[in-house]
Formats: structure tokens, C-alpha cells, sequence
């Protein structure tokens, strides 16, 4: 299941590129589960598709803003499970500053469908030296 689950993750991260390009809320919504956990970037957790949707439209309006992700790992949990970690990068526009995070999803398999369950996001500046 592994290039299965490679396909299914690049699939949803260019449906979540393209909806983040356009700031479209519902179509970001759209890849989450109704029971989906989100930690975005601020402290809140937002829960289910009317979370999701309230987090990208509480965003600020950006004209061109952009995301790629890369050092993307998947790996599939259970036969309707799978892990993604990697690097989300952001592009606001000329007077925001760039951001790149770290990014986990758990997708899971709702109603025929492939959905993110769980969105977390995280500073790539440690937080405990080591």
C-alpha cells in the first residue's frame, strides 16, 4: 500500500495547494473528515469541516498566496489509515514574511473517500535544544 498511499497523499495535497491559492475555505473544508482535529497556526483547535472552514476564513486576505510542500513521508497505518509528515512552505504575497512549518495529517477512509482526521502544524525552530 505504500505507493498507494504515496498517491493518495499527493493527491490531497494538490487539492489543498490549489485550495489554499484561492483562500477557498469550503474547499479546503471539503478534504477534512466531519470529526477532524486542526491545529493550524495559532493555539486554537478547530474541529470538523465548519472548523476547518472557520480557521481559513478567519486568514488574512492575502492576493498571492502560495504553499509547497516537501520531505513528504507516508505511511499507511491500517487498511483505511494513513501518517503524512513533512514540510508545508508558505508564500503570502510582497509584504508577508514566508513560513515554513512542519505538518502532520492521519488520513482516514469516510464514506469512499480519503480525509484528513488529524491536521497539526508546528515551528521547524526547536523548541528544546538537544
Amino acid at each position: 500500500m505504500s505507493n498507494e498511499a504515496d498517491d493518495i497523499v499527493f493527491a490531497i495535497i494538490a487539492k489543498w495547494c490549489a485550495g489554499f491559492a484561492k483562500l477557498d475555505a469550503a474547499t479546503l473544508a471539503s478534504l477534512y473528515s466531519k470529526n477532524a482535529f486542526f491545529f493550524g497556526s495559532n493555539p486554537k483547535l478547530y474541529r470538523g469541516q465548519d472548523g476547518v472552514a472557520a480557521y481559513f476564513n478567519g486568514l488574512p486576505r492575502w492576493r498571492a498566496p502560495r504553499v509547497g510542500f516537501s520531505e513528504v513521508v507516508a505511511a499507511p497505518v491500517a487498511p483505511e489509515v494513513i501518517n503524512m509528515a513533512g514540510i508545508a512552505s508558505f508564500d503570502f504575497g510582497e509584504k508577508a514574511a514566508p513560513l515554513s512549518v512542519k505538518i502532520t495529517w492521519v488520513i482516514v477512509r469516510e464514506d469512499s473517500d480519503w480525509k484528513i482526521a488529524s491536521h497539526h502544524v508546528s515551528s521547524k525552530t526547536p523548541l528544546i535544544e538537544q
